[in-house]
């Protein structure tokens, strides 16, 4: 047997080594420790966890049992608790001067039930709950989310215990913090959520006036998505909870998972009135209302029924069919030119893919982060202007399009200047204002007179075109108090605001002719306007509308057409030495 000796000590110290080895990450662990200086103070792997199966188990029953298995706590940890399990967290709260005062910070507002354990001088366990399942005036701190107070000692440390109930997947860092830096904290992030909220309150108040002045029920749906996204966001960042419904705890905790339905579904049917996808497929259109109006009956089945899990597999299912379906449309559209899709893809991308991240954490397949909270408010942020924007360029060209529809018996649809009719209107109260106010003014009528020219040379089109360009020109001419009007196919008239000097009125035809016979773009010099202007003074000329008309007209058809002259005054006392014949 003396052989076994060395064999034996051999093995025990093979079996110390192992021991050892596999006891190295365990001992190797940090204590907790609380900084000031470096905030927030995140749990990390130097607390324990562990789930009780049956949800049942009291602070005695954990502290008394050896047998339970504790496990590292670690950020990114994540619980199953659907079946009414409870999970367990141990940790030890390291001594601290008790000038500033400690919190457990679980930044997860929509956990049901958090409560903290802690030993009081008596040895008696004590506790504190939090949670969308308590009313928040029984919360020990009134704020967003849990934060508990953590009880510190100067000279030794202390063992809390904390119970977190969830009825679907738990995955929150837990992290410490001191008073100080919590309010800093909170300071920011109020800043941030009241930026978001007052660019909402700003938009819809733009998208109201527009839907009650242009009448266009795109802005009424704009609006009330709006509305429904920033109270959804509300709800998941735990600032309604805190202001709007706190004391309501069964409300407090279904708003989460009903609200973000009418959200989503709002904005699907908004992104379907934007493309015209009525106009476009009235079973599309028709389909897809249907969806967005399913979300009432789903918010109801998920207000009656008790399974959690069963909620958050229909939410889940729910926003991405949604999602596919408001996209899904929009590219559709696109496809088939809509002008406005590509911009409706723009604007919705940001929150199409933020989306993603509380959708995942819902999942259970990320733990809760910074992004998976506030994400979704930048994506908003981003999207409201650009939808807006969008609702306003679908309004304006709306708008030009009924203008120009009614504007027909008042507006060449060709040029956009006014017709005949609305040219003996104004030529009316011209005369009737130079009389009134003792002012000279004037009206000249502007004829194309190598149109023919241009169309045999050229072709019908050039012809049309040339007289677009002329109408170009003289707007380019005439001042904004003047009008330039459409009189005939070739014809047209200009009336000319006074008061007006003498050298105003005989500059006025010269300066038509030569603006009309500088060469175009992109055109050969023969192909330009030779106009001839036909010019009257306002009252001197005359103070029959009519009459004044005609009289230019037959001036412009009694000039020979192989005149070189080209403006013809009515009154030869009003006309200059250098145009007279």
């Amino acid at each position: 047997m003396g052989w076994f000796a060395p064999g034996h000590r051999a093995v025990a110290a093979l079996l110390f080594l192992t021991s050892l080895l596999f006891a190295g990450p365990a001992s190797a662990r940090d204590p907790l420790k609380f900084d000031p200086v470096r905030q927030p103070v995140m749990l990390h792997d130097t607390g324990e966890a562990w789930v009780d199966e049956s949800g049942k188990a009291e602070v005695h029953d954990v502290m008394n049992d050896a047998g339970i298995r504790w496990h590292a706590t670690g950020d990114n940890n994540i619980y199953r608790l659907d079946k009414g399990q409870a999970l367990w967290i141990r940790f030890t709260a390291p001594p601290a001067p008790s000038a500033e005062r400690w919190y457990l910070e679980i930044p997860y507002p929509g956990v049901d039930r958090v409560t903290l354990f802690v030993q009081n001088a008596a040895g008696e366990w004590t506790a504190r709950s939090a949670g969308d399942t308590i009313a928040l005036s029984a919360w020990p701190l009134p704020h967003r989310h849990p934060v508990m107070p953590v009880s510190v000692s100067p000279q030794q440390s202390r063992v809390h215990l904390l119970r977190i109930q969830n009825g679907t997947i738990f995955g929150a860092p837990l992290q410490f913090v001191s008073d100080s830096y919590m309010g800093r904290n909170e300071q920011g992030i109020s800043l941030m959520l009241g930026i978001y909220f007052g660019l909402v309150v700003l938009a819809v108040m733009l998208a109201v006036t527009g839907a009650v002045t242009l009448q266009d029920p795109g802005y009424w749906l704009y609006s009330m998505s709006a509305v429904l996204m920033a109270v959804t966001q509300a709800t998941i960042t735990g600032l309604a909870g805190l202001h709007l419904w706190g004391d309501w705890p069964w409300w407090n905790n279904i708003a989460p998972q009903v609200l973000p339905l009418f959200a989503i579904a709002s904005l699907q049917i908004f992104l379907a009135e934007v493309v015209s996808l009525r106009e476009r497929s009235k079973l599309l259109y028709k389909l897809l209302v249907l969806g967005g109006l399913a979300s009432i009956p789903l918010a109801i089945y998920l207000v009656l029924t008790p399974d959690v899990m069963d909620r958050l597999r229909l939410i889940v299912v729910f926003f991405i069919a949604a999602t596919v379906a408001g996209l899904g449309v929009v590219v559709w559209a696109a496809i088939r030119g809509d002008r406005y899709a590509p911009w409706l893809l723009l604007g919705s991308s940001p929150v199409a893919i933020v989306a993603l991240f509380p959708i995942a954490r819902a999942a259970g397949l990320i733990p809760i982060s910074f992004w998976t909270t506030h994400g979704m408010q930048f994506a908003i942020a981003a999207e409201l202007p650009i939808l807006l924007i969008v609702l306003a360029m679908r309004s304006q060209h709306r708008r030009e399009h009924v203008r120009r529809i009614q504007g027909l018996d008042r507006i060449d649809p060709a040029t956009g200047l006014i017709n005949a009719a609305v040219f003996h209107e104004r030529l009316v109260r011209l005369i009737a204002r130079s009389q009134r106010l003792k002012f000279r003014s004037a009206m000249l009528l502007v004829d194309i007179g190598n149109i023919e020219q241009i169309r045999r040379q050229f072709d019908s089109d050039s012809a049309r075109e040339l007289t677009l360009r002329v109408a170009g020109r003289l707007l380019s001419v005439a001042r904004e108090i003047d009008t330039v009007a459409r009189l005939s196919e070739h014809r047209f008239g200009i009336l000319l605001e006074g008061p007006l000097h003498a050298d105003e009125v005989a500059e006025a035809g010269p300066r038509i002719v030569a603006r009309c016979l500088m060469p175009f773009k992109g055109r050969p010099l023969e192909w330009s306007a030779h106009v001839r202007v036909a010019q009257a003074l306002i009252p001197m000329d005359g103070t029959d509308p009519s009459q004044l008309i005609g009289r230019l007209e037959m001036l412009l058809a009694s000039a020979p057409a192989d005149s070189r002259r080209a403006v013809f005054m009515l009154s030869k006392a009003s006309m200059p030495a250098a145009l007279t014949p």
